[in-house]
């Protein structure tokens, strides 16, 4: 608790610090190189392109760890990286040899470590960092991982500072150890244990294969392991889809088909009228030409009278509608008389004579 009061004050105070900014030729000291509280990061005086000498000059970097390293603009040039057998320190002044066993190192710089002869069977080949070539820099001490099941061991526990989503503050402790892949080094015992699988009992990550320990006490998957869902549910999802597929071209046919019908009502319903005033047109054609029958000397004997007779019973008879073989053109027919008059008009004019002489006889 005291451990963890004491790292929370200097990761507040190191909130005040800012990194160097000297450039190449300014004056530094190099006693004001450290790691930053919290994150562990380097920092000196001099810029991130710069490092301190032991003269108090910033000089340009002579070597870098990192294959993209930070700080330098697009087309600048950027120092080398140290060829096998040969590291480049966190002040990246120059490549150096690789230090043997029990030699002082950086803090997680286990590449500064020279590798045991066996290095091809200690090596971690995961992706979690447990050593590099087999060799650990624990507690600024570099060590070979070869410890096995049941041996003591060494272990190393650094806190650093982190964030939640919410911007909250806490605290996240990295336990290392020299214990060979496969076994991790107990903090309470110093001794290597067997590494636990899935859903075993566990109080940090590095007990758990997957270097992943859930928040109810238990080892989970990886934090980059990919779900694995079980088979009804891709069968419910498939059924989903085409569920999903086939109500809707049920629901486009029922629109379509409502749709259809309302068209086809309107289309009946102006069938409809049309015929209805049809037949009233031929109703009152077949009055007006029983009236003019009517009239005197109208008997139907005349040729005219048989025309207009034969053309109204013929077309108050015809349907609207007429299979055959020619089609009609729709016109409708008209009574004329030889000499190319209207009949209807002559008859209309004897009945309008022979009702004014009968007002004055």
């Amino acid at each position: 608790m005291l451990l963890l009061s004491l790292t929370l004050f200097f990761c507040s105070w190191s909130t005040l610090v800012y990194a160097g900014d000297q450039t190449k030729g300014e004056n530094c000291t190099i006693t004001n190189n450290r790691l930053q509280f919290g994150t562990y990061q380097f920092h000196s005086d001099c810029d991130t392109q710069t490092y301190c000498s032991s003269q108090g000059i910033c000089e340009l970097k002579g070597c870098r760890k990192d294959k993209y390293p930070f700080g330098y603009p697009p087309g600048a040039s950027i120092p080398p990286q140290c060829p096998p057998g040969q590291f480049c320190p966190d002040e990246s002044d120059a490549c150096q040899p690789l230090l043997p066993v029990d030699s002082a190192c950086q803090l997680n710089r286990d590449d500064q470590c020279a590798p045991p002869p066996n290095w091809q069977d200690l090596s971690d080949n995961s992706k979690y960092g447990h050593n590099v070539n087999g060799s650990v820099c624990l507690n600024n001490v570099c060590m070979w991982a070869n410890v096995t099941v049941g041996q003591a061991c060494v272990v190393e526990n650094t806190a650093y500072m982190a964030y939640t989503g919410t911007s909250e503050l806490f605290i996240d402790i990295v336990s290392r150890g020299n214990c060979q892949i496969g076994t991790y080094c107990n903090s309470q015992t110093l001794v290597c244990t067997q590494t636990k699988q899935l859903e075993q009992t566990c109080d940090a990550d590095k007990e758990c294969l997957s270097f992943n320990c859930l928040s109810k006490g238990v080892c989970g998957p990886g934090t980059d392991s990919p779900n694995h869902f079980a088979t009804w549910v891709y069968i419910m999802v498939g059924v989903g889809i085409f569920g999903g597929m086939f109500a809707t071209l049920i629901t486009l046919f029922l629109i379509h088909r409502r749709q259809r019908d309302q068209e086809r009502e309107k289309r009946l319903q102006y069938w409809r009228e049309q015929n209805a005033f049809r037949q009233s047109i031929m109703q009152m054609k077949e009055i007006a030409r029983t009236s003019i029958l009517s009239l005197p000397g109208g008997n139907g004997n005349s040729n005219r009278s048989t025309v207009c007779s034969r053309a109204g019973s013929e077309e108050s008879s015809t349907p609207m509608i007429q299979y055959s073989v020619h089609k009609s053109s729709g016109l409708r027919q008209q009574c004329l008389s030889d000499d190319g008059g209207n009949a209807y008009d002559e008859l209309m004019m004897q009945r309008f004579e022979h009702d004014k002489s009968r007002r004055h006889g």
